[in-house]
């Protein structure tokens, strides 16, 4: 009998870790994602020396939620609106705030902490931020860039 509830007892501490333990990485979680981000807009051509207008998505539960939050969006620089939630399934309010900034891993993830925090205060969600994605500039049609590319300026390939 004492075995079992030794089994019993080593069992549960195996369970009680294993939900620390994943708990306290997705909180890293939400750091890793700016990271990511950050690191997706580098590969798309975004530079740390100009400045984006980043969007940042909240969800709150109504609008007195909202007009809560949006004086200290605004302190903090922001644009902001707000309205229901119409998709199918969704309650409550979205709110963007937009904010022109460069972009770098410490401040995104400033930001995301600091507004995680701003949104379970006034009840709601933050759901993280993004940026208009940066197109790849088209190829030069110029004779020298034809030529640079393999292609003759003159004719077409079949």
């Amino acid at each position: 009998m004492s075995w079992a509830y030794a089994l019993l007892f080593a069992a549960a501490a195996i369970a009680v870790y294993r939900v620390w333990f994943t708990l306290k990485r997705a909180a890293r979680r939400g750091d890793d994602w700016d990271a990511q981000l950050v690191k997706n807009l580098r590969a798309q051509g975004g530079t740390a020396f100009r400045e984006y207008d980043i969007d940042f998505f909240f969800g709150l539960p109504d609008a007195a939620a909202c007009q809560a939050l949006e004086p200290v969006l605004t302190a903090d620089g922001c644009a902001v609106d707000y309205r229901a939630a119409t998709t199918e399934g969704a309650s409550g309010y979205t709110l963007r705030a937009r904010k022109p900034m460069r972009v770098s891993v410490p401040e995104m993830q400033a930001h995301s902490k600091r507004y995680r925090e701003l949104a379970a205060r006034h009840g709601g969600s933050y759901d993280g931020w993004a940026t208009e994605g940066i197109a790849q500039p088209a190829p030069e049609t110029s004779p020298l860039s034809a030529a640079r590319f393999g292609a003759s300026p003159l004719r077409r390939r079949p």
